[in-house]
């Protein structure tokens, strides 16, 4: 699952199809402006975006077209990708600050929503990113499993998890759990769902609120309830004081836009999303950067967070350098590989960069990329049966060594050479990069301080 360019992919093709009424456009002219705008309209609509806001954002792009000049050298597309970066960001509200050091974290919601997946994803975030020692009271009673599954998702790290599976009063096992967790630095309480919002649940939500005197009490929504994430997130906020949203389960359906939308709405900050089954699958929701990422304007300081704490920056730093400069072995095309793999998939890097970076590499389909990844995999593979000076010296493999790496690697002949021919092809690519004095420069700016404010118009948008 590759972050928020793929969880809402249609909506993403959908705006890239109106604004190419613009493409390469200097001067407005009204039939296209109309046809752009009714081809918006209609790509919000099928994300699910409801009528009133999807007006909203067209007739001011359509208002802001028409009253203000792009900046010298940027095409009408262009500027109006960035009207409507500018719009999206402001729908979907500012974000949410969250002290998590010393607080205690309720997560509440509606049965089936995703809540005790997100306690375990939001455990590990906050003490991967934080450092912080965390733990979790598991106190849905109502659920039979709940505990079990909980320390299952925690079993492979060092977040402590409190529970007491035959105990039937929810707020005893809370009581409990914080004197047994008094030392770790951010407590979640996961709590139980109902179908829907009770008078009996808030009770027992109140109950736990107080016990627990938390900090924050978050709900957790499932992306796919869609426009009626609204009802439910201005319900919950009015009787249980919610103050963020988690919207999980964001995955490539269009209802996700109606979901983000609809919260945004309501009022209450959205803090994280789930874009994925894994743990690991959680992003801290920045309306910025989730809209550059969504436009295909990259989000290079995320893609940089996804990197694990074992990654070697100088080495990462080298290896780019090398790449650049057209000093490129199989060697550094090995290691680079290797790095990617601990980054993720190929589909979830490729959601951080710009859309037309790198020659269009990340407007690639999924089952292109997919096709991607099991080609890196397996040149893997065939660099493992390669000597020192065949990593070196591609360029020098004849037919021989290529049919003893083939034999060693266990696939056929032209797989090798097809490795080979990728390595000429990422070389001359990369040389080609290297000789672009702007973006070489962006591109060392980038690594630097992991920052993403640039004019998308340098990737060709």
């Amino acid at each position: 699952m590759g972050g928020v360019s793929m969880a809402l992919e249609g909506l993403s093709r959908g705006i890239f199809r109106s604004l190419g009424f613009l493409k390469s456009k200097r001067r407005l002219d009204e039939d296209e402006l109309k046809e752009m705008t009714k081809s918006l309209r209609r790509a919000l609509q099928e994300a699910d975006f409801n009528v009133r806001q999807t007006k909203e954002i067209v007739d001011r792009l359509e208002e802001r077209m028409r009253e203000e000049e792009p900046r010298p050298g940027v095409d009408l597309q262009t500027h109006a990708m960035n009207i409507l970066y500018m719009e999206l960001v402001r729908l979907l509200g500012a974000d949410h600050e969250f002290q998590p050091r010393g607080a205690t974290l309720l997560l509440v919601g509606l049965y089936g929503q995703g809540k005790t997946t997100t306690t375990a994803k939001l455990a590990e975030w906050y003490r991967k990113k934080h450092g912080l020692r965390v733990a979790v009271i598991e106190a849905d009673v109502h659920r039979p499993g709940a505990y079990a599954q909980l320390s299952q998702l925690l079993e492979d790290s060092s977040v402590v998890v409190y529970g007491e599976p035959d105990e039937k009063d929810a707020t005893k096992i809370v009581r409990n759990g914080l004197a047994a967790c008094a030392s770790a630095d951010l407590v979640i309480v996961d709590t139980a769902g109902r179908h829907q919002l009770d008078q009996e649940l808030v009770v027992e939500l109140e109950n736990i609120a107080s016990i627990t005197r938390a900090t924050e009490r978050w709900l957790v929504i499932d992306a796919q309830v869609g426009q009626a994430a609204g009802p439910v997130a201005a319900s919950f906020h009015q009787l249980a004081g919610v103050t963020g949203i988690v919207v999980t389960k964001l995955d490539g359906t269009a209802r996700g836009g109606g979901a983000l939308s609809a919260v945004a709405a309501t009022g209450a900050p959205l803090v994280h999303i789930g874009v994925g089954e894994k743990v690991s699958d959680l992003e801290k929701f920045e309306a910025d950067r989730f809209i550059s990422r969504l436009l295909g304007m990259g989000d290079i300081r995320g893609l940089i967070d996804l990197a694990p704490e074992d990654m070697d920056e100088e080495e990462a730093m080298r290896l780019t350098q090398r790449m650049m400069s057209g000093r490129f072995t199989l060697n550094d095309m090995y290691k680079q590989m290797e790095m990617m793999a601990k980054v993720g998939t190929i589909d979830k890097l490729m959601s951080f960069l710009p859309g037309n970076m790198f020659g269009g590499l990340g407007g690639m389909s999924k089952p292109q990329k997919e096709a991607m990844q099991g080609n890196l995999d397996r040149y893997r593979t065939i660099m493992d049966s390669m000597t020192g000076w065949e990593k070196n010296e591609p360029a020098k493999i004849k037919a021989e060594r290529i049919q003893r790496i083939a034999r060693g690697s266990g696939v056929k002949e032209k797989d090798v050479r097809e490795l080979i021919a990728q390595w000429k092809r990422s070389r001359k690519m990369m040389k080609g990069m290297g000789g672009n004095r702007k973006l070489n420069k962006q591109m060392r700016q980038m690594m630097k301080d992991g920052d993403m404010d640039m004019d998308p118009s340098s990737f060709g948008m």
